[in-house]
């Protein structure tokens, strides 16, 4: 399974949200800090879940990375833009 859908997986699964979409943003940082080669290495996730409603910007992000777990250590970046 690709990083990128294990990311998925794991906030379809925490969070049960309206909107999600994870990118693979690893080919527009080829020759920047981070990026191996191999790819999958920055990521950008877009999602939106009644669960982050009455969470401060903060809490959402510590929940996000918080059900991602071993999966942020593994990659070099990760853009969220979290919403209710």
């Amino acid at each position: 399974m690709s990083i990128r859908d294990e990311i998925e997986a794991r906030l379809r699964a925490e969070f049960a949200p309206d909107a999600l979409r994870v990118e693979d943003e690893s080919d527009q940082h080829i020759g920047h800090a981070g990026h191996d080669g191999r790819g999958e290495s920055h990521f950008n996730v877009h999602i939106r879940a009644t669960a982050f409603a009455d969470m401060t910007r903060v809490a959402q992000h510590r929940a996000v990375h918080k059900a991602l777990g071993d999966i942020v250590p593994r990659i070099h970046a990760l853009a969220l833009d979290i919403g209710a």
